[in-house]
């Protein structure tokens, strides 16, 4: 660990010491949602977000000069599965696990603003990177000609290209005007179907092998409903109203710009 490092246990107090003197605070720790979900890994999805946030929420509003800007993430898990519903930040919440995780994780970051922090939570949507989230576990399949829609194919969704993550939050950062919850997702988002013939067409391979919906379940249990099945078609309104410029608006030219890379 370096010297500007530091080290600190979510579920655990953190001396305000430590985190005094940042100007923005960007907070996006919790155990990953990918794998079977079982009892004690549900706690570990929640646990990690909701008290890691809290602990960290606490030591921020002790420090005698607290962050002009509090940046923690959350996702779009926080709308649950609305079929072709258009969702944007105003819409009412699921009820699954995951929105039940999102309400927690989102709440817990209120008390900052008591010391005069802006708060900015961002719903990512799917994350498309090379380096990590779910493409790189969806190419495989794909490069070998065998990749297809999931399900019935027609469930939203909501993605975005990692450069316009970045781009997102800093903008959120630059922007005072942005606060609460804003949708971290591309400006159109494609059915699974769409999705997935992109894809394949991007690494010149057909889709043509369907996941069933039965298959999914059977493979992923609860996580296949909320990640594989579930339906989100999310806007990112706030970011479109307070002028952010997305660098990859199209899917085609998003995925074309990650698998040449």
């Amino acid at each position: 660990m370096g010297n500007d490092e530091i080290s600190w246990n979510p579920a655990q107090a953190l001396p305000a010491e430590q985190v005094e003197g940042f100007d923005v605070v960007i907070h996006l720790a919790g155990e990953t949602i990918v794998g079977r979900w079982n009892a004690a890994k549900k706690a570990r999805i929640r646990d990690t977000r909701v008290q890691g946030t809290k602990t960290l929420v606490e030591a921020l509003t002790k420090t005698a000069h607290p962050p002009r800007a509090f940046i923690c993430a959350s996702a779009i898990g926080y709308y649950g599965d609305r079929g072709d519903e258009i969702l944007r930040e105003e819409s009412a919440p699921g009820n699954d696990f995951l929105a039940q995780v999102c309400r927690e994780w989102e709440t817990a970051t209120q008390p900052a603003t008591s010391a005069g922090i802006r708060i900015v939570n961002t719903r990512f949507g799917v994350i498309l990177s090379r380096d990590g989230g779910a493409l790189p576990k969806m190419l495989p399949p794909f490069r070998m000609g065998v990749g297809g829609r999931i399900g019935n194919g027609r469930q939203w969704m909501s993605w975005i290209h990692i450069a316009d993550v970045v781009g997102a939050i800093e903008h959120a950062l630059d922007n005072p005007s942005v606060t609460g919850p804003v949708n971290v997702v591309g400006p159109n988002p494609a059915m699974n179907a769409e999705f997935t013939r992109t894809l394949a067409r991007a690494l010149h391979r057909p889709a043509i092998f369907p996941m069933p919906a039965f298959a999914a379940r059977l493979a992923f249990g609860e996580m296949g409903d909320a990640l594989l099945l579930a339906s989100q078609r999310v806007e990112p309104a706030k970011l479109v109203e307070s002028g952010y410029q997305f660098r990859f608006p199209r899917l085609e030219s998003a995925l074309e710009n990650i698998l040449r890379s």
